[in-house]
């Protein structure tokens, strides 16, 4: 019987997300097996609009075990192909349906380190971030409902509504507060172990809503580079080229990260030692998506999360550059709704929202009863 719900997601991924036009080329990329329905679904609608598909599977056991050995000019080669072949592409939507998150830990920190400055910069983040219409999602299997606590049914229900939500209309909702953002110089931000002051003028901010990540729904800026003051303590789990973190806790002085703590202090230094960048501020985003109400150690979810910010080391964005360049990009999160110690954030000394709740008139449209 075929699944109406997975029909809908592929025909809003192909005209919303990439706007897909006749004649165009797209890699669908399935990052684990799992995700074959939606892939052979974008296969069927790609060609019934014209455009031309190609597809590629990335193993993430097989790719474990080229890597645990793998020398710099092997991940070099490795890239260099798979750069050519998107430099054909119009059009890319990346499918994540990993059977084990995991499956990476293990592996070097050297190696790491080559296989994201060698291959996922210059693939990814050079070449189709840059130059493709593109999107990636997760797929609801096993794997992602046993870490969201839920049995497989309920999790597909939490999935698809969150996927499919009408992203037309909150991308309208939206303009009011990318509006406000741009017209800010200072963020304050207050909470549990949070008190934050950074200055976001002249650094533009964007509006994501379905057209880069499904699911979706943040506003994003950057702090400049050298204006983040004070500390933030993190209230969820994030995990890092394998390794699971709790209570990250960063204190800055002129932007930079000058004294990091949590759960495994050591291994989180090595990671912001990781180049100049990694300790400073590339990304500040408030999450929207109303469906999306507690972590699920899953961040294109968890950024997402209703009342949440993200305050993000490393890499800035292309569309809110603050001039931040690292080899990293790490969306960590902060949620300020009731249940997770509630929460502050001014804008020029204006209170805009309170525990995870738009107080601002113009800003009410994108609280969650208004979403859904």
């Amino acid at each position: 019987m075929k699944d109406l719900r997975i029909e809908k997601l592929a025909n809003n991924l192909l005209t919303h997300s990439v706007n897909i036009k006749r004649g165009d080329n797209i890699l669908i990329e399935l990052l684990g097996e799992e995700g074959v329905p939606l892939a052979k679904e974008l296969i069927k609608k790609t060609e019934e609009l014209g455009a031309k598909p190609y597809f590629n599977i990335i193993n993430y056991e097989i790719l474990r075990v080229m890597l645990e050995n793998a020398t710099e000019e092997q991940i070099k080669l490795y890239a260099k192909h798979d750069q050519m072949r998107m430099r054909d592409m119009d059009a890319y939507i990346g499918i994540r349906a990993n059977s084990n998150t995991a499956e990476l830990n293990g592996i070097s920190k050297e190696i790491m380190e080559l296989y994201n400055k060698y291959y996922t910069m210059p693939v990814h983040f050079e070449e189709r971030v840059k130059n493709t219409k593109w999107c990636i999602l997760r797929y609801p299997n096993n794997s992602m409902a046993q870490m969201a606590k839920m049995n497989k049914d309920e999790f597909e229900e939490f999935y698809f509504n969150v996927c499919n939500l009408d992203y037309a209309k909150m991308s309208n909702a939206m303009d009011s507060l990318k509006n406000l953002m741009n017209k800010t110089d200072k963020v304050h931000i207050l909470g549990d172990g949070t008190d934050l002051t950074f200055n976001i003028k002249g650094i533009p901010a964007e509006k994501y809503m379905g057209a880069f990540n499904i699911p979706d729904g943040e506003v994003a800026t950057a702090p400049i580079k050298t204006s983040v003051n004070g500390y933030i303590t993190y209230n969820t789990e994030t995990t890092y080229n394998g390794i699971t973190f709790n209570n990250i806790r960063f204190e800055f002085k002129d932007g930079k990260i000058i004294n990091a703590t949590s759960n495994k202090t050591k291994e989180l230094n090595e990671i912001l030692d990781t180049d100049e960048g990694a300790r400073y501020i590339g990304e500040f985003a408030l999450g929207l998506n109303p469906y999306i109400e507690k972590p699920i150690g899953d961040t294109l979810f968890d950024e997402k999360i209703k009342g949440s910010f993200h305050f993000t080391p490393g890499d800035s964005l292309e569309e809110s550059d603050n001039g931040n360049r690292s080899s990293i990009h790490w969306d960590i999160v902060n949620i300020q709704t009731p249940e997770y110690g509630g929460g502050e954030i001014y804008f020029n000394d204006v209170l805009i929202r309170k525990d995870g709740k738009f107080v601002l008139k113009e800003l009410e449209g994108l609280n969650p009863e208004n979403l859904k």
